[in-house]
């Protein structure tokens, strides 16, 4: 439903209450929704909360509201009442007026900026390793509200926080000065992040091994783990490299460079950006003045054991460590001090983590710490919190055995459109080029729209062949249903214009397809404020399914009416715009032709 309309309404509910039973409703208690596909009508109130002014029963409160409305609204053609609902049916020349002046117009679903500025801070990888499948919903995840809110009038600010300090990147270095012989991604020919993190993995079969005989002698396994040599030659190489060893930095800076280069490749290929990049090397000291302001002003206090803590117990949770009894920084040190950094340097009066749901506890305290320190944008702060990614077994493998990194995973996508779309004959007669461009347009839609098209918080289970489906609840048919619009615009020989005529009377079909799409500044809206993509995703799975419902029902390239074929073409039009700004928004691209 579009804005004005909902706001007509609700005060034309207002006043019939007041009319109708002296009683004056607030706003707030007037609740409208769409109404429900088995029942006439469009747009429905909830009656019950009148009830108590009427006096009467839902029915008949329903009955007298709905007869007011219509004496008083010209648009609204007809209502029914079925117990506490009152389902309103608006007239065609509404949704066909409203169709010319609104909908169709190229600046509809567009927001003026609202002067408020936010961060959105994703990906955060680490730099052992490549991007893996928890990375990829991140991303995209980051990537879309990032788009979404930007279309909302936000002006912001993509940030990626990149772990590039630590044991785990002293483990790849370790373990390439031992086996490495000077092999470089140009020496190999692999990717610079899957080189780093073949160390990686070569490192951790090392220190395993170490550990298993260190049992043999009879030490405990955790005895074991500290006392490998391999670890604490691992532990002295960041003791180094935190104390400026050229040898160690110069290394470190030499794999990082790899592992940057090969996590730019994938972030292209995957669609997403950044305008600012933050490196824990340059900010894991950060955080300590922020402990001496919290212990001057007594949100902190001090162990015996010289560390420091804040008591949150009173809030729910419980103590926590802020700084290690020798003055180093732990994780919650260093989170400090980079929010107090990225508010310092970019005065955001909102600001979004997007972190695995493992990570909930993590992000509350720090919000809570920074509230009690004082800082009046800690409100500004919001964890979006994802679940985790599964894969039915069996289904893909990793490289290395253990977890499914990004690469892999988009050219098994790649891979699966192209056979899926050559068994359905969608290419013949395409040039090679486009095909192999349709392929990766194809396969990376499925896998972000299926990604995206679940609320956040929900864990999910990702099926590479059930994501590639060009009849089910899948990316590729919305492409589809686009690159069929585009086809059927073509052949009308279609021409933008804003002066067409309106047909006296409309399909069901269409009057259903025009109201949906006049909800879509509503869904971008509400999208952005629940920072949930899924409801865009979904939104834009509606309007395909309801063009193709239009599209089998009523005749549009055939139509004896010269006016009823422009009108009909005009709205295939309308839709192909919104179903390509609304995947735009996703990260995802729709073709021309398929």
């Amino acid at each position: 439903m579009t804005d004005v309309l909902l706001k007509q309404l609700i005060a034309h509910t207002q006043q019939a209450v007041k009319a109708l039973y002296h009683s004056d409703i607030p706003e707030n208690q007037v609740a409208v929704q769409e109404t429900r596909k088995e029942f006439e009508g469009q747009l429905t109130i909830i009656v019950f909360p009148m009830t108590r002014f009427s006096k009467k029963s839902p029915e008949a409160t329903g009955t007298e509201i709905g007869a007011y409305l219509q004496r008083h609204m010209p648009e609204l053609a007809a209502f029914n009442t079925i117990k506490g609902f009152l389902n309103l049916s608006f007239s065609d020349a509404y949704w066909a007026d409203l169709f010319k002046t609104t909908v169709s117009r190229e600046s509809f679903g567009t927001f003026a900026a609202n002067g408020k500025k936010l961060m959105v801070e994703y990906s955060s990888p680490n730099t052992n390793k490549p991007l893996h499948l928890g990375h990829i919903r991140n991303n995209l995840l980051g990537y879309a509200v990032a788009e979404i809110l930007k279309a909302y009038g936000y002006e912001v600010v993509k940030a990626n926080l990149v772990n590039d300090r630590g044991i785990h990147i002293c483990k790849s270095m370790l373990a390439w000065e031992r086996w490495g012989n000077g092999e470089t991604p140009e020496s190999s020919g692999i990717k610079g992040d899957h080189l780093v993190g073949k160390y990686y993995v070569l490192f951790d079969k090392a220190y395993k091994q170490e550990i298993d005989g260190l049992k043999a002698q009879g030490l405990s396994e955790e005895e074991a783990k500290r006392q490998a040599p391999i670890i604490r030659e691992a532990q002295q190489m960041l003791q180094q490299w935190e104390a400026g060893d050229e040898r160690v930095i110069a290394l470190w800076k030499t794999m990082n460079g790899w592992v940057y280069q090969g996590f730019e490749e994938t972030y292209d290929r995957l669609g997403v950006d950044f305008d600012k990049y933050y490196y824990e090397s340059d900010t894991y000291l950060l955080g300590k003045d922020i402990i001496q302001e919290g212990l001057e002003k007594g949100v902190f206090f001090r162990k015996a054991d010289n560390s420091v803590w804040i008591d949150l117990t009173a809030d729910g949770l419980d103590e926590k460590l802020v700084l290690r009894g020798d003055g180093t920084s732990v994780y919650i040190t260093q989170d400090l001090g980079t929010a107090q950094l990225k508010h310092d340097e970019f005065g955001m009066d909102e600001s979004i983590y997007v972190v695995g749901n493992e990570q909930d506890y993590h992000f509350k305290v720090l919000f809570l710490i920074l509230e009690k320190l004082g800082r009046p944008w800690a409100g500004g702060l919001f964890h979006l919190s994802y679940g985790m990614v599964d894969l039915p077994s069996g289904k893909m493998k990793s490289r290395e055995g253990t977890v499914v990194d990004a690469d892999d995973l988009m050219d098994e996508m790649v891979e699966t459109a192209r056979v899926r779309t050559e068994e359905l004959g969608k290419t013949e007669g395409l040039p090679e080029g486009e095909k192999a461009r349709l392929y990766h347009v194809i396969g990376l839609g499925a896998l972000k729209y299926f990604l995206l098209k679940v609320e956040p918080k929900k864990r999910l289970l990702f099926d590479p062949n059930e994501s590639i489906d060009f009849q089910g609840h899948t990316g590729p048919f919305i492409q589809y249903t686009h690159a069929r619009i585009k086809s059927v615009l073509a052949k009308g020989g279609y021409a933008a214009s804003v002066d067409f005529e309106l047909p006296e009377s409309l399909a069901d079909s269409e009057r259903d397809l025009i109201h949906l799409l006049a909800g879509y500044p509503a869904v971008i809206k509400a999208s952005a404020e629940a920072f949930s993509p899924a409801q865009l995703a979904n939104y834009c799975y509606e309007v395909a399914k309801q063009y193709n419902k239009f599209y089998h029902e009523e005749t549009i390239l055939k139509a004896t009416d010269v006016a009823v074929r422009d009108f009909r073409l005009h709205l295939s039009a309308a839709t192909a715009r919104i179903i390509s700004g609304g995947m735009k928004l996703l990260g995802i691209e729709v073709p021309e032709r398929m």
